[in-house]
């Protein structure tokens, strides 16, 4: 089912980026992913507020929305951002409504 913009499945995995991105934990996994890949343990040790579990939770959400992988090296499984749904959103939404917001000033100046 085609809509304007996109499909429902891309509507789709835009619902999971937003919901992974709407948690400020989540969004802190992902910072400290930013810089470079680490393990799960790291991560689960920056978040000490936390249990174990609490934090392979918001890992699951992170992946499921495509926003981190996640691949074994050796008895470690070794994190990274995927930054290309983000790009997705911001192609999509933020790139657009700024464009518009430079058109809307471009004319208040004319």
């Amino acid at each position: 089912m085609s809509e304007e913009k996109g499909t429902t499945s891309d509507d789709s995995r835009d619902d999971a980026v937003f919901k992974a991105l709407a948690n400020s934990t989540r969004r802190r996994i992902l910072d400290l992913l930013r810089t470079e890949p680490r393990s799960t343990g790291d991560v689960c040790d920056a978040f000490p507020e936390l249990d174990r579990t609490t934090v392979l939770q918001h890992i699951r959400v992170l992946e499921r929305a495509e926003l981190l992988t996640g691949r074994r090296v050796g008895k470690t499984r070794r994190l990274a951002l995927a930054p290309l749904p983000i790009k997705r959103i911001h192609d999509r939404w933020i790139g657009e409504y700024t464009r518009a917001a430079v058109d809307v000033l471009a004319r208040l100046d004319d």
